[in-house]
């Protein structure tokens, strides 16, 4: 068994070994293989490096070949120019010296040209010399047998000139002023004619709305909240009243004398009731946002109103004081409307008759600007207008035109007459304004009558379209301080009783005169005694 076992080992080894011999023949073989092969690759390499570098010396000595040539045509080239230039600078050689030939030809022919002008020069400098001789001596012998000097003469014949053209002057203006005395009325009727046929528009009367109606039921309770809490608060935010009306429970009328703030409470209201969401923070949200929005529509108003009218810049305050002129109201009229029809007017009367037109634009704009302020600002819409004017360093035409649209004040500029011309077409026209005849003549009456019923007065007018009440009193029933004392009657009383535009003055005049006759009695006495 041992013995079988040592063989067995025996042949394990002898067949290891075996198996080593045959793979290192197996190596060697292989190694011999690659020798081959890489003899074989490095023969082929040498021998497409030669091919690739003779192919590259035939192509390096082609392209020496080719740029030999392209050298040698551009030296031809380069030759075949300088020979032409060379031409070139010989013909203008040549042109040169015919040229210098010719200047030198016409040097000479200037040189004696020149020469024979000095000779005619001088010579006509000697007759003027000859000739200030002769007329210092046709002076002297005038002066000699006329018995009076030049400046005597000159003085003479000017104040002849003068005397003519004063009379020629004075005739010419007598009968220009005649032509236009006669020619005026009929001329200012043609452009006024014109100004209303190509002025005045007529729109539908643009009336303020109000009141605001609310349809549903939930969100009227929504606004007017817990005990009234909402709605009160929106009043005090808006400075209005809110009021539903007694007919109608779903229109909530919007009660205030400042357009703007209606138009803000309207706005909130509206937009309220749109959201449903109504509560303390949406409401100051709404407020909020409406009066911004008012602002900017106030600006965008002004600003479109002025490009319109093609009047040139405006400062941007007063172009929001135009804008406001768009929530007020005078009779009915929208001033903003009437502001511009007045601006389009007074525009083509200044151009039938010469003036500036865009002054005359900016005046009949701005003449009624104080009537956006006066509802919070005390004083006439003219007072307040001027103070607007001077603020914004307007023209003093438009300021003159401002103050002396309603003759509170003198015209200066003849813009003022265009101005108060187109205010009165623009508000005296036919539905221009909703106050009828009898009103105006009711209103008329009511303040004379209030003037007429104190005593001691002996008339009342009124004028100005009832802006002023002109009251005469009797002197010897009330004295100075009585008179004082009826004016302030009379102003309290119209105040109380009658509801009035802008501001009314009440005048009191009283005046007294002693009147006494030297002779008068003693001639009747006289009479008296040859009868008896």
């Amino acid at each position: 068994m041992l013995l079988i076992i040592i063989l067995g080992i025996l042949a394990a080894i002898v067949g290891v070994a075996c198996g080593v011999q045959l793979q290192k023949r197996h190596f060697q073989q292989e190694i011999q293989n690659a020798k081959a092969t890489a003899e074989k690759l490095l023969n082929n390499a040498n021998e497409d490096a030669k091919k690739q570098s003779a192919k590259i010396i035939a192509d390096g000595k082609q392209q020496t070949i080719d740029y030999q040539d392209s050298i040698e045509e551009e030296l031809d080239s380069y030759q075949a120019d300088n020979v032409t230039r060379q031409t070139r600078i010989q013909q203008r050689e040549t042109g040169l010296k015919q040229t210098e030939s010719r200047l030198d030809q016409l040097h000479s022919k200037l040189a004696e040209e020149s020469h024979e002008i000095n000779q005619q020069k001088a010579e006509i400098e000697q007759l003027h010399h000859t000739a200030n001789d002769l007329s210092q001596e046709r002076l002297k012998t005038l002066q000699e047998r006329g018995s009076i000097s030049l400046a005597e003469a000159k003085q003479q014949i000017l104040d002849e000139l003068k005397t003519a053209l004063k009379r020629e002057k004075d005739i010419e203006l007598k009968y220009q002023d005649d032509e236009a005395q006669v020619n005026a009325p009929k001329m200012a009727k043609i452009l006024a004619d014109d100004a209303i046929q190509r002025g005045p528009v007529d729109m539908p009367r643009e009336h303020i709305e109000h009141s605001v109606q609310i349809n549903d039921n939930n969100t009227k309770q929504k606004l007017i909240g817990r005990e009234a809490s909402n709605i009160r608060y929106i009043e005090s935010l808006t400075g209005t009243d809110l009021v539903f009306d007694p007919d109608d429970p779903h229109l909530l009328h919007v009660v205030t004398q400042d357009p703007l703030r209606r138009e803000v409470a309207k706005t909130v209201i509206t937009n309220l009731a749109v959201t449903k969401q109504i509560n303390p923070q949406s409401i100051e949200h709404q407020v909020e946002t409406a009066q911004l929005d008012l602002m900017n529509e106030l600006r965008r108003t002004g600003e479109k109103v002025v490009g319109s009218l093609h009047i040139g810049w405006m400062h941007p305050d007063l172009l929001k004081i135009v804008g406001r002129l768009k929530y007020r109201t005078s009779y009915g009229q929208n001033v903003l409307n009437h502001s511009i029809e007045v601006a389009d007017i007074s525009g083509m009367l200044a151009a039938e008759l010469g003036l500036n037109v865009k002054i005359a634009k900016r005046a009949g704009l701005l003449h009624d600007i104080g009537k956006a302020i006066d509802r919070e600002v005390d004083g006439t819409h003219v007072e307040l207008g001027v103070k607007i004017a001077e603020t914004y360093g307007e023209d003093p035409q438009v300021i003159n035109s401002i103050a002396s649209h309603h003759g509170d004040v003198e015209v200066t500029t003849p813009i003022a007459h265009l101005v108060a011309a187109g205010d009165s077409i623009s508000g005296g026209r036919p539905g221009a304004r909703s106050e009828s005849v009898e009103e105006y003549v009711n209103r008329l009456k009511n303040l004379e009558r209030i003037a007429s019923s104190k005593q001691g007065v002996k008339e009342s007018y009124a004028i100005q379209a009832g802006r002023e009440i002109r009251i005469v009193v009797d002197p010897k029933k009330l004295d100075d301080q009585q008179n004082q004392q009826l004016a302030n009657e009379v102003k309290d009383e119209i105040e109380n009783e009658l509801t009035y535009p802008g501001k009314i003055k009440v005048t009191s005049i009283r005046d007294f005169k002693a009147v006494a006759y030297v002779g008068a009695e003693k001639k009747k006495v006289h009479k008296r005694l040859k009868k008896a």
